[in-house]
């Protein structure tokens, strides 16, 4: 094997490099993964409203291929208030939750939302 292909290219070992742009598992337990972090990600995970989510689909993010779950949602403040629809990126790395973008731009451009009820019942 050669330097890049061990990805190690010109810096060494890069921590970032995967299997390939283009061989990107589909992230099949999305739902449950993003759950679980929003219930720790959001100050008051209770009582979310309008939320909705589109399928993963592929994505260029970062130079890179990867699924990536648009999420729009409207979570209460710490006060009991809610401040409105946001809209967010959640990338997946071999099947997994990497990160969540908040500046959304071109990456959710033409998303389908569906419902997700699933995160309007979350808890504490």
């Amino acid at each position: 094997m050669t330097d890049s292909e061990q990805g190690g290219g010109q810096g060494g070992l890069v921590y970032t490099d995967d299997r390939g742009v283009a061989n990107q598992p589909f992230p099949a337990d999305y739902r449950a993964q993003l759950l679980a972090f929003l219930r720790t990600y959001l100050n008051n995970p209770a009582g979310i409203r309008d939320a909705a989510m589109a399928e993963p689909a592929q994505r260029t993010v970062g130079g890179r291929l990867r699924y990536v779950s648009c999420l729009r949602y409207n979570a209460r403040e710490i006060d009991g208030s809610y401040r409105g629809v946001v809209q967010r990126a959640v990338v997946y790395v071999d099947a997994r939750l990497d990160r969540m973008i908040e500046k959304v731009d071109d990456i959710c451009a033409g998303a389908v939302y569906a419902p997700f009820p699933e995160l309007e019942k979350l808890t504490r």
